[in-house]
């Protein structure tokens, strides 16, 4: 069944983007009034949600490998939804280069301290920061660079040869079972090459800005967080699509696996969230509890308020099975830990590069509500690009016929 974009859709996504807009324009002319931190806010507020919802494409592509490389059968009913969001992945790298682009341009602009040359190699400037010097040899812009495009290219160059191969598999069933085994060698590489790039990527474009913190679970954090992120998406599309008609052979007990995803994500985001507090409350070392102490000072509300939105919420709802399978409540419980993870990233990128000094106000609401209108506009246009059930997909059979 082909999908088509409602003009009511055309018209909420361009709402949405023209709001943002509007707001996004009073926090910038307030922040102008404010002085001295235009752009550092304006610049912090893009990499909060351009790495946002660059995090979930690529981890709805990890997840599309995972399949593919488990020889999941249930899947491939839902495999077109996966690929959409997936599918969002150049356009996110597309704004993720723009503002990686423009603070490199200056020098960190107080978001990236270490891409500031006075900070790490002029040690007669008052700037000079001996301890982000000595991560020179892996901070610095060169390397920061190749690793940045490194990432990109790899990344879409899998998105790209998984969505050929299945728009091949529609067209060519004489070759599906072909291409179906080229799928499964293909993903098991990409997750290779996800275990060591999801890490390193998260240290260089999230944990690089509190430079002089680190911890050996972070990779792990916001992997965790953007695959919950990204599960929460797929199953607000399927039931969007399911809503309106499309997706008839979609039944409850895929909607069921996908909300046990869900439940099982938040699960492991919590577990890493309380793994990483835990052990350096414990061990209460002063360069690792600084990045803490700041965010509780500054943010208490917030950040243990993300927790209990992201774990508590979660845990007490979709704990039943009849829950996973209500399309209210997966709604209702899958919006708010959206806005729990969106506030997770906003309190790590604010919190290292505005510190005490970072509110939530209409540039906050305004670049939050564009980037949603954008990011949810290129999902629905990515769904018109093939059929909404996959043709010849050797599992597609076991998929129709899905029951647990």
């Amino acid at each position: 069944m082909e999908f088509q974009v409602s003009n009511k859709a055309k018209l909420v996504t361009t709402v949405l983007m023209l709001v943002g807009v509007l707001f996004a324009g009073i926090g910038v002319v307030l922040a102008m009034g404010e002085g001295g931190h235009l752009g550092q806010k304006f610049w912090a507020n893009f990499l909060v949600n351009s790495f946002f919802y660059f995090a979930i494409g690529i981890s709805a592509l990890f997840f599309l490998a995972l399949q593919y490389a488990t020889e999941a059968g249930w899947f491939v009913a839902v495999k077109r939804v996966i690929e959409a969001i997936a599918g969002s992945l150049p356009h996110m790298m597309g704004l993720m280069l723009i503002v990686l682009l423009t603070l490199s341009f200056m020098s960190g602009g107080h978001v990236y301290m270490w891409m500031d040359s006075d900070v790490m190699l002029n040690k007669d400037s008052h700037h000079y920061d001996e301890l982000a010097a000595g991560k020179y040899a892996y901070l610095n812009l060169t390397f920061f660079w190749i690793r940045t495009i490194v990432y990109f290219v790899v990344y879409y160059l899998f998105l790209k040869g998984f969505q050929k191969r299945s728009l091949e598999q529609d067209n060519n069933p004489s070759e599906a079972v072909n291409i179906h085994f080229l799928n499964y060698r293909r993903g098991a590489l990409f997750l290779v090459f996800f275990a060591v790039f999801s890490s390193t990527s998260a240290w260089d474009w999230i944990m690089s800005i509190d430079v002089h913190w680190f911890s050996t679970l972070f990779g792990w954090y916001i992997f965790a967080g953007a695959w919950c992120s990204a599960m929460v998406v797929m199953v607000l599309m399927t039931l969007y699509l399911k809503k309106l008609g499309y997706l008839p052979k979609v039944n409850d007990s895929h909607i069921h696996d996908l909300g046990k995803w869900t439940f099982a994500t938040s699960f492991l985001w919590s577990y890493m969230w309380f793994s990483q507090y835990m052990l350096i409350w414990y061990a209460n070392i002063p360069e690792e509890t600084t990045y803490y102490i700041m965010r509780i000072e500054n943010y208490k509300l917030v950040y243990f308020g993300m927790f209990f939105i992201n774990f508590v919420f979660p845990m007490l709802i979709l704990m039943s099975r009849d829950a996973k399978r209500n399309a209210g409540i997966l709604t209702v419980v899958g919006l708010i830990i959206l806005v729990g993870h969106w506030l997770d990233v906003w309190v790590m990128v604010m919190g290292g590069s505005m510190g005490p000094t970072a509110s939530f106000g209409p540039m906050e609401l305004g670049l939050g509500l564009l980037f949603l209108g954008f990011f949810t506009r290129v999902i629905l246009v990515n769904l018109t690009k093939a059929s909404l059930t996959p043709k010849h997909d050797p599992f597609l059979e076991e998929s129709l016929h899905h029951e647990i």
